[in-house]
């Protein structure tokens, strides 16, 4: 059977997350296989790089699956994202694989933004896609309690108590933290990258970073909370709207000469 792989955009506003689920509870996972269900007749399962959250979305997903008859990926593409609507969910390219292609287990990176916008009027255009808090945050202490997590680590403080995998420890490859103008404010814009990360990580360190930039910790505080190995040594986790997967790294990329039509 043919494999294909995928490059998915969504609002994961009005799903239960990216995984199918028994209750029927609306999936991403969910959507994009009755699109391609009524395409083929194999009923294909769908196999993500990751399995966002509820509320999570996603700019550079990339997914695959295996289909019983071959089509040209351009014309899959254009039949998939017909057959999506109205749900907020876009392919935005299409590959051919082969068999040793997996989504999840192929990856060798996985990059998320964190998008948080500081000011004390509430978001009108980017509402359940920011966070928004109402004060000003303090972007280089920010930036200094991130530098602690850089490297090597045991994060047990940063996981969710709830997370599946099999060890702790990862390593976390890049925090950048860019501040951009908006009007009346501020949005910090915070990139992690990765070769995977813990459930609830992310939002972890997110949470955990935000209350640096408000002062109420110090920025070496962050590595006294990592060091502790500890949940309870965490910040608040920060709440899923403003996350996003923007890309998942390869070998090779399987979408590096998928043209542009």
């Amino acid at each position: 059977m043919p494999r294909y792989a995928f490059v998915v955009e969504y609002d994961g506003g009005p799903f239960c997350g990216w995984q199918r689920q028994a209750g029927g509870q609306p999936s991403v996972q969910g959507a994009l296989e009755a699109a391609l269900a009524r395409l083929d007749p194999g009923a294909p399962v769908v196999a993500a790089a990751g399995r966002t959250d509820a509320g999570v979305h996603a700019t550079g997903q990339v997914a695959h699956a295996d289909l019983a008859r071959d089509w040209d990926p351009f014309r899959l593409q254009g039949a998939l994202n017909h057959h999506l609507r109205p749900a907020p969910v876009a392919v935005l390219a299409v590959a051919a694989v082969d068999d040793a292609f997996h989504a999840r287990f192929s990856a060798v990176e996985r990059r998320y933004r964190f998008r948080l916008l500081c000011r004390r009027a509430p978001a009108t255009h980017d509402r359940g896609l920011v966070w928004q808090v109402a004060h000003p945050l303090d972007a280089d202490a920010m930036r200094e309690g991130a530098a602690h997590l850089i490297g090597l680590h045991d994060f047990t403080t940063f996981r969710a108590a709830m997370c599946q995998a099999k060890s702790p420890v990862k390593s976390l490859d890049a925090i950048t933290i860019a501040e951009v103008s908006v009007p009346m404010g501020t949005e910090l814009r915070i990139d992690l990258r990765a070769r995977s990360f813990l459930h609830n990580q992310v939002r972890s360190i997110v949470g955990t970073l935000e209350r640096v930039g408000a002062g109420a910790w110090a920025p070496a505080q962050v590595r006294a909370a990592l060091e502790a190995r500890d949940r309870a040594a965490c910040g608040p986790v920060c709440p899923p709207q403003g996350l996003y997967l923007t890309g998942v790294g390869y070998p090779a990329d399987p979408f590096a000469d998928v043209a542009l039509r």
